[in-house]
């Protein structure tokens, strides 16, 4: 008898960065205040699923994000390392949307290799650790539901890997399927991917 369960992978809401940093890993980045409906938005959206086990990144924004979806269901908010914001070497310094890094030519040799991406953490590993972390919710939620909470980039790698497509694409947002308080949803029997869906509650 196989055991169905799904882990809905969360990026999470908008930040109250008024300097506009690239922030990545650093402490102290909470949600704005629009931020915070988003994640209220999505806690809404999960209201009514079989929600188990919430987990999110050790970053501030991730944790605030899955407040609501805990408190929603008398849950604990668990801490997943693996879940965290990739690594990037233009962390902590403001970098213009878009192409803005390569109209600098002092940026040229950090995006020598856009498919590794030679600027941060390889796509592979974010894709392998980001996995792990799905598996381990499916676990802890056996036959229900689960809840990770995680950023852009390792979010996008995540559903790139499980759905066959290439990791290296354009770091830009219109080339990735992860808005702000996205919830993209995997379907499991056992270990193995049935479906796979994406929702914006803040837009619905």
């Amino acid at each position: 008898m196989t055991t169905r369960t799904t882990v809905h992978v969360m990026r999470h809401g908008e930040v109250f960065n008024p300097e506009k940093v690239l922030y990545g890993r650093l402490p102290g980045y909470h949600l704005s205040e629009r931020g915070q409906v988003q994640a209220r938005a999505a806690a809404d959206w999960l209201a009514d699923r079989d929600i188990v086990y919430v987990v999110a990144s050790p970053l501030e924004r991730a944790q605030e994000t899955a407040a609501p979806i805990a408190e929603r269901h008398g849950l604990p908010i668990a801490t997943d390392e693996e879940l965290i914001e990739s690594w990037n070497v233009f962390e902590g310094e403001r970098v213009a949307p878009g192409d803005g890094a390569l109209r600098d030519p002092r940026n040229w040799p950090r995006l020598r290799n856009p498919r590794k991406p030679s600027w941060g953490e390889p796509y592979e590993e974010v894709a392998a650790r980001m996995m792990a972390a799905m598996h381990r919710a499916r676990e802890k939620a056996a036959g229900h539901e689960a809840v990770c909470v995680s950023h852009q980039l390792p979010v996008e790698t995540l559903r790139r890997a499980m759905t066959g497509r290439k990791l290296a694409h354009l770091p830009l947002p219109h080339s990735r399927l992860c808005d702000l308080s996205s919830i993209t949803s995997f379907t499991f029997d056992d270990a193995k991917l049935v479906r796979w869906g994406y929702t914006e509650p803040w837009g619905i």
